[in-house]
């Protein structure tokens, strides 16, 4: 290979995205000649900028379903406001099949207070102070549905303001 050059598979991996896994289950279904095997994976997918997507692969084999996974999550992506403290701007709650989040801003050097699915959304979407709380199921994908909920809520103070068409400044008095 010449000098300078890059090789073909550098050039095809320059996003910023990462996905994580956070479930894989092995499903079957029962058909007229026994039981089909399949697997299901919960992938999150967040460029740690504020845009995160939640997605469901489902395929005969797990690489498969991952990457079906991804593909679905891109589909789905959402934009975060996030603070200059890397938190969200507000309290929010969400809701998702029979779970419940829970979100509050924290201050700098808190850190992602969540478990399970929630700490891996608010982690891909780049917030890196927030508290967080799962109620009403344990449903990892339910969970991190609901996050992705509470986060689409989210509107920042320039939102509010443009929308209700006055200065900021008029906000904060």
């Amino acid at each position: 290979m010449a000098k300078g050059r890059k090789s073909p598979k550098s050039k095809e991996k320059e996003t910023d995205w990462q996905e994580r896994v956070v479930q894989i289950r092995r499903v079957t279904k029962v058909v007229k000649g026994g039981k089909k095997l399949s697997f299901r994976a919960i992938v999150v997918i967040g460029n740690e900028k504020g845009q995160v997507g939640v997605g469901v692969g489902k395929a005969s084999d797990v690489i498969g379903a991952v990457k079906k996974g991804v593909a679905d999550g891109k589909k789905h992506l959402v934009d975060v406001p996030l603070t200059k403290s890397n938190s969200i701007p507000h309290p929010a709650n969400g809701t998702g099949g029979g779970a419940k989040i829970m979100m509050r801003p924290a201050a700098p050097g808190t850190g992602v207070i969540a478990g399970g699915a929630v700490r891996t959304v608010l982690e891909l979407a780049g917030v890196r102070n927030v508290l967080a709380k799962q109620l009403g199921s344990g449903n990892p994908l339910n969970n991190a549905r609901a996050t992705v909920n509470a986060l689409e809520t989210l509107r920042t103070f320039a939102d509010v303001a443009e929308e209700r068409g006055i200065p900021i400044e008029n906000l904060y008095a």
